[in-house]
């Protein structure tokens, strides 16, 4: 029996690994079973290389808890490992055995798929362990060895009677960690971070029913079965031309059991050049009330769970996407911020905004009427990505698509050369009339296309922003809610509509009017508009009301609170006007002030608490 001290700088590594190796004790399942794929998949690789003889046999992985004894055990069938190998491997810290094998094979083992790349990832054993054992018999014809320590840097190597090729992980678990010997805390952990590894993981048993004989002699029977807990081969390891969009969909349900709407579509990411990826990407409905889930994409490397807090990792626009991605140059390390600033990282991230670019052009282009019928539940996606990211505005704008109150769909292009000429502002400029609720601005719609004038339907949630970066990039247009201003102000109009009243019954009308409201509530103007429009309009400044909009979707809060102020149009054509210059009691001229103003605010659903109560009691009195 040999005994030693492990090789490492300072006595007090161990404290160091329990502490602050790994932001959470639970990875240590992930590193372990990640370790035994590792020495399975060395095993392949040599067996293909013919250094390996014989028939590798049944290679699954068995994790297994014994609670009495207040063990957990991760046991392989892999690579093994002989006494020596156990001395250069576990006790000399931060060497790593996958390193160096992967650069003996590099130009021999293609695809051996090793993961390990810190040796490290056995210590983290000790972060809920206070004594580990590991009983190992390596691939070649030697002597199986025991390796055993308590936590500190003493360690045991002897003799093993372990006859059977490959290794045994004993983690004999601390008393303040015993949250660990619990079943279904395993389970869990396996379902969170070995669900896709690449070899088949046992742990436990299930109870199969089959039936047995036929006709009346058919009896069922109950049958223990291995409980495999992985998939080794999920939808993003195979080719795009081998799955069927049944597959995909199927794929999906897997990775979210708890989800009943199914994806709008998916991008299959597969690239080897210039760096390693793949991964399906799902595109998921967008509630019109922006309810998005974050953390719904899973990052892999090599089958092994990473995070699913992926910001900064992919653009921040698709962390509302779905799915998986995997790639070998993202380092399995837990720390988010080395993850974020990694050069490898960074040239993921705006691939996959190109491939995401690229497929929803080629969707698009395909078939427009399908991309059509999917806009409405992706524009959020698309229209944050256009916000954020320059490059994907660039390729975005041929395909984002603006629907307008016919529901029809247009391009930016295709609605700019449809209003070239009908809608322009005294100076030149492009009107963009839009509407963002299709019932509720429902008169001032009316109003617009009566005039022969289109309207855009812009209901998302950052709309406010995304129209700031449209007039920013092409300066000759300004878009305009229809409800802003009057039409008649914000579109060029040949002739000017000549007002019924003097200028002198102008200025006696908005006297009275101003006497009758709010000043700091509302500024009152005088329009001559047909006399078929309503006599009192309510509009809000585009710039106030969009300013108010960014403030409270994010951004533009530099303008504090803003006040809420209205403009108060007064149709001087409209007959009401009439009426209320020539009524004579000053009470009734308020009276029909205030109610005309209370139904303008109201067409707007403007009109909330005290007010609507007072505008309902007074309508009733005006009935009786």
């Amino acid at each position: 029996m040999a005994k030693g001290k492990i090789n490492v700088t300072a006595d007090n590594i161990f404290p160091i690994i329990k502490k602050f190796l790994y932001s959470d004790h639970e990875i240590f399942l992930r590193e372990l079973v990640s370790n035994a794929v590792d020495a399975t998949n060395k095993l392949k690789a040599l067996s293909r290389l013919g250094e390996a003889k014989g028939d590798l046999g049944d290679l699954t992985i068995e994790v297994a808890v014994d609670k009495e004894a207040k063990t957990i055990s991760i046991t392989d069938k892999g690579i093994g490992m002989t006494a020596d190998e156990v001395k250069k491997y576990i006790n000399q810290v931060a060497f790593s055995g996958a390193e160096e094998f992967v650069e003996k094979y590099k130009d021999k083992a293609e695809g051996s798929d090793i993961i390990g790349h810190f040796g490290l990832g056995f210590y983290s054993s000790f972060m809920v362990a206070e004594r580990v054992e590991i009983d190992t018999k390596s691939f070649k014809d030697e002597e199986a060895a025991h390796w055993e320590c308590d936590g500190s840097p003493e360690y045991s190597l002897k003799k093993s009677k372990k006859e059977e090729r490959g290794t045994t992980i004993t983690l004999h678990i601390a008393e303040d960690s015993t949250e660990f010997l619990e079943e279904s805390r395993i389970s869990e952990l396996l379902n969170k971070y070995c669900k896709f590894l690449p070899v088949p993981i046992k742990f436990g048993t299930r109870e199969e029913t089959n039936t047995v004989g036929e006709g009346d002699d058919a009896k069922e029977e109950k049958t223990a079965v291995d409980n495999i807990i992985n998939n080794p081969t999920p939808a993003w390891t195979k080719a795009p031309a081998d799955l069927t969009e049944e597959d995909y969909k199927s794929f999906y349900r897997e990775l979210y059991p708890m989800t009943f709407d199914e994806p709008l579509f998916n991008i299959h990411l597969n690239v080897d050049y210039p760096f390693e990826l793949t991964g399906i990407l799902y595109f998921p409905k967008i509630k019109p009330n922006m309810e998005i889930q974050k953390n719904k994409i899973q990052l892999y490397q090599n089958q092994v769970f990473v995070t699913d807090s992926v910001e900064g990792i992919v653009p921040e626009f698709l962390t509302m996407l779905h799915g998986v991605i995997d790639s070998p140059d993202i380092p399995l390390n837990v720390s988010r911020s080395y993850l974020q600033s990694d050069g490898n990282v960074k040239k993921i991230a705006s691939h996959i905004t190109k491939k995401v670019g690229d497929k929803l052009s080629d969707l698009f282009k395909n078939d427009r009427k399908d991309f059509e019928s999917k806009w409405d539940d992706i524009k959020v996606i698309i229209e944050y990505g256009m916000l954020t990211e320059d490059k994907f505005y660039d390729k975005a704008e041929k395909f984002s698509l603006y629907k307008n109150t016919s529901d029809k769909y247009f391009t930016f292009e295709e609605f700019t050369e449809k209003i070239k000429e009908a809608q322009t502002d005294k100076d030149g400029n492009l009107i963009y009339l839009y509407a963002a609720h299709k019932e509720g601005q429902h008169a001032y719609i009316e109003r617009a296309k009566e005039k022969g004038y289109d309207v855009l339907i812009l209901d998302s949630p950052i709309i406010s922003h995304l129209i700031q970066k449209l007039e920013s990039k092409n300066t000759n247009i300004r878009f305009a809610r229809v409800d802003s201003d009057s039409i008649d102000k914000l579109i060029k109009k040949d002739e000017e509509m000549p007002s019924k009243l003097t200028d002198k019954e102008q200025e006696t009308l908005k006297g009275v009017v101003e006497g009758a409201v709010n000043k700091d509530k509302y500024n009152v103007q005088l329009e001559s508009m047909s006399s078929d429009d309503s006599p009192f309009m309510i509009t809000m400044p585009e710039f106030m009301r969009r300013m108010k909009e960014m403030s409270m979707s994010g951004g533009g809060g530099f303008y504090g609170e803003l006040p809420e102020t209205y403009n108060l149009v007064v149709n001087t054509n409209h007959e009401l006007a009439g009426k209320i210059l020539g009524e004579s009691d000053t009470e009734k001229q308020k009276g029909l002030i205030k109610q005309a103003t209370d139904l303008a605010m109201l067409s707007q659903n403007l009109l909330h608490g005290e007010d609507l109560t007072n505008f309902i009691k007074r309508s009733y009195e005006l009935i009786d």
